[in-house]
């Protein structure tokens, strides 16, 4: 299966470089490869125009998408999913055949293109989360999702 995650942001604090890295090589290629796609952050200064910036975050993210991927959006308005769903979700997926972009927004969220591209909406919490903590809490619940599918000690 392969997965690419489209984040905003680049030049990450270290802790998110590690915590990331950690998981992602947990992950065994063959089965399960997730690909880092790191876009630009929008000029964003004392007058910025938000609503801009987003637009072009988004049409950056819209253009990183893999053809015939299953776009999931994270967004807070998104269906939540247990560990166990999460799992069968990417039984599913796998299944499928399709590979998978998942789209992480950066500070100010997804665009509405981007939002209305998805297949699906996933929110990993109601809370507001940093972007760069999102991309740690994504890897870490998507290796816990394949260590449930191989029957690892580590979900439990």
């Amino acid at each position: 299966m392969r997965i690419k995650l489209i984040a905003v942001g680049t030049r990450m604090p270290s802790w998110v470089e590690e915590g990331y890295g950690e998981y992602a090589k947990r992950l065994p290629r063959g089965d399960m490869s997730v690909e880092l796609v790191e876009l630009p952050l929008a000029k964003r200064g004392k007058n910025a125009d938000i609503p801009r910036a987003m637009e072009s975050e988004g049409e950056a993210m819209i253009a990183a998408i893999g053809k015939g991927d299953r776009v999931i959006a994270l967004d807070v308005q998104g269906r939540s999913f247990s560990t166990e769903k999460l799992a069968e979700k990417l039984a599913t997926w796998r299944m499928d055949g399709q590979g998978i972009s998942l789209l992480v927004g950066g500070p100010d969220g997804l665009s509405a293109k981007a939002l209305a591209l998805a297949d699906e909406k996933w929110s990993l919490s109601a809370l507001t989360l940093p972007h760069p903590l999102v991309r740690v809490l994504l890897m870490e619940q998507l290796y816990r999702a394949w260590t449930v599918l191989h029957n690892h000690p580590y979900h439990k």
